[in-house]
């Protein structure tokens, strides 16, 4: 019975994994390449993935489960013009956001310790 358990897990995770697989692409959230006027588009994104499952039992009573999730985040495009081929990222919100708030840190600890000085 165990044997027959680990080759139903291997299966339900194997299957989840090639699910998530098939949805963790650039094509799914941004679409085809696109050509315009001579000029190729193709939309380039990071994408992770990560799943797990497992089972136990109690009291006579036997259970599996599993899930998992994907995320696609926009890195950039490569364009495709007359030959050429440059990648053009994709600046990423959140770190300009962490920036600022770095700088606003520094900034009140800088003027802190000019006081101080400005103080003695």
């Amino acid at each position: 019975m165990e044997e027959t358990a680990k080759i139903e897990k291997n299966t339900f995770i194997e299957r989840l994994a090639q699910r998530l697989g098939i949805s963790a692409n650039a094509t799914t959230i941004y679409g085809e390449p696109v050509e315009r006027d001579g000029v190729t588009v193709i939309p380039a994104a990071k994408a992770m993935y990560g799943f797990g499952g497992g089972s136990g039992s109690k009291a006579g009573e036997e259970g599996t489960g599993g899930g998992g999730g994907v995320g696609i985040k926009p890195v950039g495009y490569i364009e495709i013009k007359d030959g050429n081929t440059k990648f053009k990222s994709i600046p990423d919100p959140e770190r300009v956001v962490k920036i600022i708030a770095v700088s606003g840190v520094m900034a009140l600890l800088l003027v802190k310790a000019v006081s101080k000085m400005l103080d003695r």
